[in-house]
């Protein structure tokens, strides 16, 4: 049911042909229901997701080195954990130190047990009960740490009975978020297009993209890439809000430009990708606290609205934006590589522990996808 706020912050919705209206956080996409997003189960300590987050497994590799201290050297050097790369921790995974891998391992061991007992209990739930396989995406994903814990996770998750598939994502987590903007369109607004914009907004970056769509020879979007992306940290700027969607603009109108030069044809689209709550009218409901300059879910803002004032028209067309919850569209990105199945979910571990879950409105059976391999 639509809240006070998105019905003041609602504009016009446009038909995406099947009779379903195009609309901001909709139940509704052209492949997929999206039948829940931003799971927040809540126990005495607080949000479950948060022990399966990033900085929960950077938590655990602390515990391990202050033991060893407490014994002698720590393995892993003077260095505070936080400041450890992803790149380096791989290293002394993969390091001629056993030791030092032999302590990373535990932290793997541990944060596995972690995110198996977190997706038992989303598997536990009505919505989830008959899920087939997760799909694990956020920057955590993209390390042998990472992939390592995912695999772990799921022998966990099968020892205790659940008959669930968990896999890394396909694409580049930074990738997916704006791939996936292409599967909250329908195909009429795509057609005759070589590539949308795409933006990707969190709380430590703002990314926006180039999606190239080639449709002429995959129309399921299964070859869909970031054909071109720029990146600003805003967290290194502490903007203003107003400020934080001037740069965005920017960012847009620079890869609009590109795309000119380059002959390569947008289609009069932007599909945005936001932490939260995202109501129909294109309000942000909740979650959206960790946006750059604060009040992102004020009644008297509407980001889409926001954007489409600073880019009003691409290729002389006036431009219409989507825009719907982070980790349900870097879950869409997978949307192509998940046609063997019917109900599947996805989460992101980053600085929270994002999640949606999917039912994919072709028949496995029926698809010409069926049968692909999961990624």
């Amino acid at each position: 049911m639509a809240t006070d706020k998105a019905r003041r912050n609602s504009g016009t919705k446009r038909n995406a042909g099947d009779g379903a209206p195009l609309e901001h956080g909709a139940e509704n996409l052209p492949s997929v229901i999206v039948d829940e997003y931003n799971n927040e189960i809540k126990d005495r300590d607080g949000f479950i997701g948060d022990r399966a987050r990033k900085a929960a497994f950077q938590e655990k590799i602390d515990d391990w080195r202050k033991q060893m201290r407490k014994a002698g050297d720590d393995p892993l050097g003077d260095a505070p954990t936080e400041e450890l790369s992803k790149k380096q921790v791989d290293k002394f995974l993969k390091g001629e130190d056993k030791e030092a891998a032999a302590l990373v391992m535990g932290a793997i061991e541990d944060f596995a047990g972690e995110l198996a007992e977190v997706l038992g209990r989303y598997l536990g739930q009505r919505i989830w009960k008959k899920t087939e396989r997760i799909v694990v995406g956020g920057g955590f994903r993209d390390s042998a740490v990472g992939e390592l814990a995912i695999a772990r996770a799921g022998i966990l998750l099968k020892a205790e009975g659940h008959k669930v598939d968990l896999v890394p994502i396909r694409h580049h987590p930074d990738d997916a978020g704006l791939i996936g903007a292409a599967h909250l369109m329908p195909a009429w607004m795509l057609k005759g297009n070589q590539a949308i914009l795409a933006v990707d907004i969190g709380g430590t970056n703002m990314r926006a993209g180039v999606v190239e769509l080639k449709l002429d020879t995959h129309p399921d979007l299964s070859e869909a890439s970031v054909w071109k992306s720029m990146l600003w940290r805003h967290a290194d700027d502490s903007p203003a809000r107003s400020a934080a969607i001037e740069e965005l603009g920017d960012m847009l109108k620079k890869l609009i430009a590109k795309a000119e030069k380059s002959k390569m044809t947008l289609a009069p689209v932007i599909g945005i990708a936001c932490p939260g709550i995202i109501e129909a009218g294109g309000a942000i409901d909740r979650g959206g606290q960790n946006l750059p300059g604060g009040n992102w879910e004020s009644e008297h803002f509407n980001l889409p609205q926001a954007l489409a004032k600073l880019i009003p028209e691409i290729a002389g067309q006036p431009t219409f934006i989507v825009m719907h919850n982070d980790a349900v569209v870097q879950g869409l990105s997978q949307v192509p590589f998940m046609q063997d199945i019917r109900n599947w979910g996805v989460v992101t571990i980053g600085t929270g522990l994002g999640n949606a879950h999917f039912i994919n409105k072709s028949d496995p059976a029926d698809g010409e996808s069926a049968g692909k391999e999961a990624a």
